[in-house]
């Protein structure tokens, strides 16, 4: 279904993902929107790893209403508010994702659309069935 590309002659990743991934033709594709780490009854964490596992669970729901899992996770794109936030993120995305890694991207921006949040992710899937 996939292949992951980490070719030698380029810097090895900084971190655990893969730097390409190739969903092979047939595959059923998800893209989620970016999720941010609130719970369904408003509840926001004030960790940025706590929203990062909000965030991923989330995601698992999504996923899971279309038949797929978080291992058919393909690409992460992953915001966070601050660099203090990286490590936390990092720590916890593991968490949720599959051996081998899917390709990611991880980026610091000026905030969300409210000052609490410390964390987005967006995800794209690939199964075929």
């Amino acid at each position: 279904m996939v292949t992951h590309h980490t070719p030698g002659g380029i810097r090895p990743p900084f971190a655990r993902y893969s730097h390409g991934v190739e969903i092979a033709p047939g595959a059923r594709l998800m893209l989620c929107s970016g999720q941010l780490g609130i719970a369904a009854d408003d509840a926001i964490p004030d960790s940025a790893a706590d929203q990062t596992r909000l965030c991923f669970e989330n995601i698992r729901a999504i996923l899971a209403s279309g038949g797929m899992v978080l291992a058919d996770i393909v690409r992460i794109n992953a915001f966070v508010s601050d660099r203090a936030y990286l490590k936390d993120y990092m720590t916890a995305r593991d968490e949720f994702t599959a051996d081998p890694p899917p390709a990611s991207t991880l980026m610091v921006v000026s905030g969300f659309a409210r000052p609490e949040f410390k964390v987005e992710v967006e995800v794209i899937a690939a199964r075929v069935d």
